[in-house]
């Protein structure tokens, strides 16, 4: 299976639809993002959005978020999601590969993504690719 990723430079119908397919996969409580959304998105000079197409469909995404700290610049992973149709098959890794080498290019010190416990194969493949696991805590504020 042939994975290429690309980083999404305009919305479209594909695009949309594509995201309504995955996002419920990733999400139980999740609407998937409209066009204006999703434009919003990918105009945004800190973020990426990568879309992995297997025979020309897409087929999984990874959005990549990068910002200038004090501290140095850092990237964060986040949403990423592949297809259930070809789970096991090397997209989520090309994915986070693709996003390493972006966050490398662009000077990131630090590349930082969360996991639900229960994604036992995606916590796997992160330990596999190199990530560890931090000794900090995770909170939330949401309002």
């Amino acid at each position: 299976m042939i994975v290429e990723i690309e980083v999404c430079t305009k919305i479209d119908d594909e695009v949309v639809n594509a995201f309504a397919r995955l996002v419920p996969q990733l999400s139980k409580t999740s609407e998937p993002p409209c066009q204006n959304d999703l434009e919003e998105i990918i105009s945004h000079c800190a973020c990426n959005v990568l879309l992995a197409r297997v025979e020309g469909k897409i087929v999984g995404s990874l959005t990549l978020a990068m910002f200038p700290l004090p501290t140095g610049k850092r990237a964060w992973i986040e949403d990423v999601v592949v297809d259930e149709s070809v789970r096991g098959f090397g997209v989520g890794e090309k994915l986070n590969l693709a996003a390493i080498e972006i966050a490398n290019e662009e000077g990131a010190r630090t590349i930082d993504l969360t996991s639900r416990p229960s994604r036992e194969a995606a916590n796997r493949l992160y330990k596999r690719m190199g990530f560890e696991e931090r000794a900090t805590n995770v909170y939330r504020y949401e309002s």
